[in-house]
């Protein structure tokens, strides 16, 4: 076995990387840091996003799946749909507060 396969192997079973791997893409942390405000329906999502239905719908069916967001359908006319995060989704919000620290201590105009 070569060090890099050993190196895959140890950093593949590390949680950060494996956090990363689940909700590290720019749209799924977008998704979750607008909803940080609430529960939203599917266009105000879109609006505060700026994504494209596709990949909203995606998303949002990426965060169901791994349960950051719940979906909720309220009847009515016409039926409305809601999403807002669930207690695994906005858990993860103390770890966009120390990242949103840290950009603004590390990545700035100045450095």
């Amino acid at each position: 076995m070569s060090s890099n396969d050993t190196l895959e192997t140890k950093y593949s079973d590390c949680p950060v990387i494996q956090a990363l791997e689940e909700i590290g893409s720019r749209w799924r942390m977008t998704v979750i840091h607008v909803l940080r405000e609430g529960e939203l329906r599917f266009n105000e999502l879109k609006r505060a996003t700026n994504a494209n239905s596709q990949t909203l719908s995606r998303v949002l069916d990426d965060l169901e799946e791994n349960e950051y967001v719940e979906r909720r359908v309220a009847e009515g006319s016409p039926v409305a749909v809601y999403y807002s995060l669930t207690p695994k989704g906005d858990e993860l919000l103390s770890a966009f507060d120390a990242i949103h620290e840290w950009g603004e201590k590390w990545i700035s105009d100045d450095n």
